[in-house]
């Protein structure tokens, strides 16, 4: 089946939300230095690994400064007219984020768009081990009750399609900035959501 066609037929859609659906708003620099989190490390794979109080205090100060982001969000390009389309096909849709649930939905309520979201369908990282585990992908389609072949995961960061590949399901990256690309774990690239609006 060609690209278009795909893109076109498929009806489960799961989509990666902070620099996704929204504009990148995150620093994740000035996050790392609020944490006294190393350079280069990742996030919460270095808070999982501390001890418990020091687990748990830096783990209420990430959603403090998680919290400031998600009311700053704003939608990506062409959010309405993608959603617009699919929404007119009766997709369906899921979230999968390595944000908790509560601010995922603050998020999807501040861009027009959390109507479309059933909230047991917004998936953070309480609910699975956080992307690249395919976890969260697993468990949306068996909540679906569909295949892998089935659904298409959509971000803009290594991270969700490589969660998307090991789910086994076809991925999109969406990223303006074409100097950022992981061509083996990609399937299908835009440079916004408006451009692939006009593939499905």
């Amino acid at each position: 089946m060609s690209q278009p066609d795909f893109l076109r037929r498929c009806s489960h859609w799961i989509f990666d939300l902070d620099g996704t659906l929204t504009k990148a708003v995150h620093d994740f620099d000035h996050i790392r230095r609020e944490l006294a989190i190393p350079d280069n490390e990742d996030i919460l794979d270095y808070i999982d690994g501390l001890p418990s109080a020091e687990r748990i205090e830096k783990s209420k100060r990430l959603d403090e400064l998680e919290h400031f982001y998600a009311l700053q969000a704003a939608p990506a390009e062409g959010l309405e007219a993608l959603f617009s389309r699919l929404a007119g096909r009766d997709c369906m849709f899921a979230i999968l984020t390595r944000n908790t649930r509560d601010f995922a939905l603050m998020s999807l309520d501040s861009i027009g768009i959390g109507d479309l979201f059933a909230p047991e369908m917004v998936l953070g990282r309480n609910e699975a081990a956080p992307k690249p585990s395919p976890e969260g992908i697993q468990k949306i389609l068996q909540a679906w009750r569909v295949g892998a072949g089935d659904a298409l995961m959509v971000g803009d960061f290594i991270h969700d399609l490589n969660a998307g590949r090991a789910a086994e399901c076809r991925t999109i990256h969406v990223d303006a900035d074409t100097s950022r690309n992981w061509p083996k774990v990609t399937d299908y690239r835009f440079r916004s959501l408006h451009e692939l609006s006009l593939s499905v």
